[in-house]
């Protein structure tokens, strides 16, 4: 009989007794509690499908003759359900004449718990277990919100930006971005909207000199490990040792994006390092620079470039206190608060402060911020209630120094303040790389040499040969070559004007206006 034969009784004491493999199923899904067997039934179920529980790992189902002889063990996992007990005395020996061929999945249950594992399949397996698809463990969405912005450095995101490029919800990026921005992880650059970016350094981000490889929990760099490896799989060959050196440039010859939009183009300081990295390297020993030079060698440049966070202060002859520490200004309703200048905001926020121009400030009110500098980290604000403001972590002050401009003094205290002292002058490769003309590059070049000879007090610096190139792209040749001549100070400019006609072959002369023009 089978069981579309089966009457539609409930229950009936004198029926054959079930096929064995229907027999077996009933008796799995009531051990789980999933569904239960009236006693004939039970008694007509084949040996080699007994009452008795299954294993809920592996799928196998006790010993026969241990389950006679010992006692019901308690279930180790606590989604497991215990097995009714009122049922196991009607459970007595079948008179199946084949016991025999049940007794093999006994062996199931001496260790290879992992092999019968997808026998759980079939049957109602626990809900609530350790990875499970859709879940994410702690802090991973965190990691993911980091990493993007560590790929972006030197970029503002919204909330929903990020969110988006993510595949996130809103609300999860939001917090997530929140709690890093709170453990200064990343940087929280605007309230309304609210907009982030990475911070300097980062620690989701591996340093420049190490190999790409090495952050295990960042996916995407899994498939770098290979690349090294196509290089030493063929030593019968000379010519792939010379791939070495563009390894070690990866970074020196990756161009930077400002915040103004414009490119810094990284330089050698050093054999190993380039400048930008040399004043991370330096923030991060909380040890100040002095960047000397010329105006328009690029010493802005080079700090926007490694510090998008920066706040800059330009310097000149008036600057007071009140400009960098902060003063009282008037409300809309008549009333007067103190605003923070930007050396407390640097402190505060523990961001970078560029000093542009240093030494064109007075030394007394340079004297304002020694105390944020040295080991005390602090100043106090006298003017609002004598407050103690004390450097938060990732503040750091670099500064700049024009020796040849007029009223720039570099102070014994202010210079004990620089340990470390960088040069900065015009990289005239570079220069010809973007395209300026290497006729312009050589006068520059030639009035540089009689500049530090002391014959001239002024030569033209990348800031000019760019210039240079964009009115040669406007207004023609003879109008860029003119310019030149007339930027130089009146002093130097018939020195200016003999070098460019020697070197260009013909005079040039300072823009100036003529006779009325006549259609």
């Amino acid at each position: 009989m089978t069981l579309l034969d089966a009457p539609p009784a409930p229950h009936a004491p004198d029926t054959a007794p079930l096929p064995p493999e229907v027999a077996r199923a009933l008796a799995i899904l009531r051990a789980h509690g999933l569904a239960e067997m009236p006693g004939a039934e039970a008694d007509n179920a084949p040996d080699d499908a007994p009452n008795y529980p299954a294993d809920e790992e592996t799928g196998a189902q006790e010993d026969p003759a241990e389950h006679d002889g010992q006692e019901q063990p308690e279930p180790d996992d606590d989604n497991e359900e215990a097995e009714p007990e009122d049922e196991d005395e009607d459970t007595g020996p079948a008179p199946d004449p084949q016991p025999t061929p049940a007794l093999p999945p006994a062996p199931a249950s001496t260790a290879p718990a992992s092999p019968a594992a997808p026998a759980v399949q079939g049957s109602s397996a626990p809900t609530g277990q350790a990875g499970a698809p859709g879940r994410s463990r702690p802090g991973e969405l965190q990691d993911k919100v980091a990493h993007f912005l560590a790929d972006e450095e030197g970029t503002e995101f919204t909330v929903t930006e990020v969110a988006n490029r993510l595949g996130h919800s809103g609300g999860a990026v939001g917090n997530a971005l929140e709690t890093l921005a709170a453990d200064r992880k990343i940087t929280k650059t605007n309230g309304s909207p609210r907009t982030y970016k990475a911070r300097h350094p980062t620690p989701y981000r591996p340093a420049p000199t190490a190999p790409r490889p090495a952050a295990p929990p960042r996916p995407p760099r899994a498939p770098a490990p290979p690349a090294p490896a196509p290089a030493n799989t063929s030593p019968v060959n000379p010519a792939p040792a010379t791939p070495a050196a563009p390894a070690r440039t990866e970074k020196q010859d990756t161009a930077i994006r400002r915040r103004n939009g414009q490119l810094y183009y990284p330089r050698k300081l050093g054999e190993d390092l380039t400048d930008v990295q040399a004043l991370h390297k330096l923030r991060d020993a909380g040890i100040p620079v002095l960047l000397e030079g010329p105006p328009g060698t690029g010493k802005t440049s080079l700090v926007e470039a490694a510090f998008p966070d920066l706040i800059l202060v330009a310097g000149d002859g008036d600057t007071q206190v009140a400009d960098l520490v902060g003063s009282y200004t008037m409300r809309a309703d008549g009333g007067y608060e103190f605003v923070y200048g930007p050396l407390i905001t640097a402190m505060t926020e523990g961001r970078p402060l560029f000093l542009d121009d240093a030494t064109l400030i007075s030394p007394k009110v340079l004297a304002a911020m020694y105390p944020a500098m040295d080991g005390r980290r602090e100043i106090v604000v006298k003017e609002h209630r004598g407050e103690t403001v004390t450097a938060d972590e990732g503040f750091y002050v670099i500064a700049g120094h024009n020796p040849g401009v007029h009223g720039a003094i570099l102070t014994e205290a202010l210079a004990s303040r620089f340990a470390t002292r960088i040069q900065v002058g015009t990289d005239w490769e570079l220069a010809v790389s973007l395209g300026v003309d290497g006729r312009a590059v050589q006068i520059a070049r030639n009035l540089a040499t009689r500049q530090a000879a002391g014959d001239l007090a002024w030569s033209p610096q990348l800031r000019e040969l760019l210039a240079f190139k964009a009115i040669h792209e406007v207004l023609g040749e003879d109008a860029a070559f003119g310019n030149l001549v007339a930027l130089a100070p009146a002093e130097d400019r018939d020195e200016v004007a003999t070098v460019v006609r020697t070197i260009l072959g013909k005079a040039a002369s300072p823009l100036a206006l003529g006779k009325q023009a006549k259609n």
